[in-house]
């Protein structure tokens, strides 16, 4: 039984004895937190899911040292009290003893750092991609550039709050703006993590992400495609990801950068090839070399 597996089976227990149910946890293709959720959302690219499984790793790994030293606190705490030995020890060293608690947390930083260190060299080599997106981040909205694609650029901002009260006209407005900028039917999925419009990317395919910021360090931040990069003031930073399943997924800004930091997310829209070729055609026609003004300003 492998890592992922073995957690899986202990967390599927744990939730059925706190009497929850396993579904619960289960994330569906919309890629945000959930309500009373256990665990990482579920993965939508290799990159999430080696940063999970890395997880997983360590969980384990710092339960076994939890459990080890809790037993041993006990046993010292029952085996020399005063009651059962009323002559105390006179030992200062044992050579044995201090090489084992020396040579076996190198170890145990060994085996961490062989599974790590090929986990961030994954993630900061940028391979081959199809194309690239650059993302300026703003207080507090994000500006997308497509500079493969006739320079298209837009400014997504949080949908304000009131525009998620169903039934409302607020709601219903924001909602068919977002459709006519997806050429599809859409819907407001995440109070305080919808944007108006969203970034546009196509499924199974290689993307390069460039990071800067206009003003003060942001931080773009997309769980379930496990991104997460500074963007810096007058520095460009560069990642990738490939999303494997269409959907719609969050993140939020995750550096602290002002009074509204709170109200900076992120929506990447995940759909076919087809759908983003389509989707291209309409983009070109309102946002490449419009005159957008830059940096949502």
């Amino acid at each position: 039984m492998n890592v992922k597996r073995l957690t899986a089976g202990v967390m599927a227990a744990l939730v059925a004895f706190f009497g929850s149910t396993v579904g619960a946890m289960a994330q569906d293709r919309v890629g945000a937190p959930k309500d009373k959720g256990l665990w990482l959302q579920e993965a939508a690219s290799e990159q999430a899911a080696k940063i999970a499984d890395f997880n997983e790793l360590l969980l384990w790994v710092i339960t076994v040292i939890t459990i080890f030293v809790f037993i041993l606190m006990f046993y010292v705490m029952w085996r020399y009290r005063e009651k059962a030995n009323p002559e105390p020890s006179k030992t200062s060293h044992n050579t044995l003893i201090e090489f084992i608690w020396t040579v076996v947390p190198i170890g145990i930083l060994v085996v961490i750092g062989f599974v790590s260190i090929p986990l961030l060299y994954y993630q900061d080599v940028v391979p081959e991609t199809e194309f690239a997106v650059n993302v300026t981040g703003n207080q507090w909205n994000w500006t997308y550039a497509y500079p493969d694609h006739d320079g298209i650029e837009f400014t997504a901002s949080v949908v304000p709050d009131g525009d998620h009260v169903e039934g409302s006209a607020e709601r219903a407005a924001a909602e068919q703006l977002l459709s006519t900028f997806l050429g599809r039917p859409a819907k407001l999925n995440a109070r305080l993590l919808d944007t108006d419009v969203r970034l546009v990317i196509p499924v199974d395919t290689k993307v390069k992400v460039q990071l800067t910021a206009s003003d003060v360090i942001h931080s773009w931040t997309v769980p379930s495609l496990g991104v997460k990069l500074d963007a810096v003031p007058g520095r460009l930073n560069e990642t990738w990801f490939e999303a494997n399943e269409i959907g719609t997924y969050y993140g939020q800004c995750s550096e602290l950068c002002g009074k509204d930091h709170a109200f900076m997310p992120i929506a990447v829209e995940v759909v076919s090839k087809e759908e983003f070729a389509k989707w291209l055609e309409y983009a070109k026609a309102e946002y490449a070399d419009a005159g957008t003004t830059a940096f949502g300003r």
